[in-house]
């Protein structure tokens, strides 16, 4: 049971970025300024997560270095601020389907920053190592198909969409003019590469600072302290930091809490247990969920494309995902062996899993 932990809080903290998807979209097309959000998202996690940090690690959590709180201050900006700010503009501009696509961008980009810095490898003279690299190419390939073919649309079996707006553009209408749908798109893949880099980091830092629940509170008070500053500079009218009590609501109190707040210490675990590039190969699960949801409570038209891509995408998850795994039982077998060998000279094995 313990070995498939893992893998069950990966498809939960995927169900969790769905909620994300759908619910941020419904509240941007209510109106809720993206900048705005951010702030009360974090500020929203940074309630939850104190007290939980104060309670639970106040006595066993490590000391704290400046440099380590500056780089932990410098991942909130790269990894939340920064990324969380240019997504949610993006997701303004196209839709909920589209925001979860473009984020199938982080394995291929994650994989070749750990690649880089010697975090993940991959032998194409191993069965293991050429069903990564089939993993990601089938992961291209449905972004590629979703990107560049639309094909008919499935007709909807609900016609009744709970969170849809009556001025919510997701099927292409005027407020989604082809250059506003091409900017929006490139926001989200540079908002996806930062992400990437604030995975990989976080990998890291995890390296140096094992306590996972003060590290994301920690980002969590710097995120929101940054994303203040970032609103007060873009968002000038007091008006706009008016809250709702309807959808807006709902999407900070849900993206506050059970995304900044349990979801990044579930990616933190996840990270922690299998490195940054198994969590990254789980996104096209979040493209399904998410076609589905926005579908049945945005009113978003299915697309064939769409259809093929998701299956792409899962298919290239499933490659990935078993090559690791195929790997990490040759690595504990090798561990294994060296250690009966050479226990008497207290060798230490020279495999180690990321």
């Amino acid at each position: 049971m313990d070995g498939k932990k893992p893998y069950m809080v990966l498809i939960f903290i995927q169900l969790m970025y769905t909620g994300f998807y759908v619910i941020s979209k419904a509240a941007f097309d209510n109106g809720l300024s993206s900048y705005v959000f951010i702030v009360y998202r974090q500020a929203a996690a940074s309630i939850l997560l104190v007290p939980l940090a104060i309670i639970f690690e106040r006595r066993s959590a490590p000391p704290l270095s400046f440099l380590l709180l500056l780089k932990v201050f410098m991942h909130a900006m790269l990894g939340i601020t920064l990324s969380s700010n240019m997504y949610n503009i993006g997701l303004i501009y196209t839709s909920a389907t589209v925001g979860s696509a473009t984020s199938n961008t982080i394995p291929v980009i994650t994989f070749f920053l750990a690649l880089l810095l010697r975090m993940e490898t991959m032998n194409l003279k191993s069965l293991s190592g050429v069903a990564k690299a089939l993993g990601l190419a089938l992961c291209l390939a449905g972004i590629m198909t979703i990107a560049f073919y639309t094909g008919p649309h499935l007709n909807p079996l609900i016609h009744y969409h709970p969170l849809g707006h009556k001025t919510s553009s997701t099927n292409y209408g005027p407020a989604h003019s082809k250059q506003n749908w091409m900017k929006g798109s490139f926001i989200m893949i540079a908002a996806t590469t930062t992400w990437s880099f604030g995975l990989v980091l976080q990998g890291i830092l995890l390296n140096e600072y094992p306590s996972k629940l003060l590290l994301t509170t920690l980002q969590c008070l710097f995120s929101t302290v940054q994303s203040f500053f970032v609103a007060m500079i873009f968002e000038r009218d007091i008006s706009r930091w008016k809250i709702g009590l309807d959808t807006e609501l709902l999407a900070i109190l849900y993206c506050g809490f059970v995304v900044s707040g349990v979801s990044f210490y579930l990616q933190a675990w996840c990270i922690n247990k299998k490195g940054p590039v198994f969590l990254a190969m789980s996104t096209p699960l979040a493209l399904i969920f998410t076609i589905i949801c926005s579908s049945f409570f945005l009113g978003e038209l299915i697309y064939l494309g769409s259809g093929l891509g998701g299956v792409l995408m899962v298919g290239g998850l499933y490659s990935v995902l078993w090559g690791k795994g195929k790997e990490d039982v040759v690595c504990e077998s090798m561990n294994e062996d060296i250690k009966n060998s050479m226990e008497e000279r207290g060798a230490t094995s020279p495999c180690h899993p990321v």
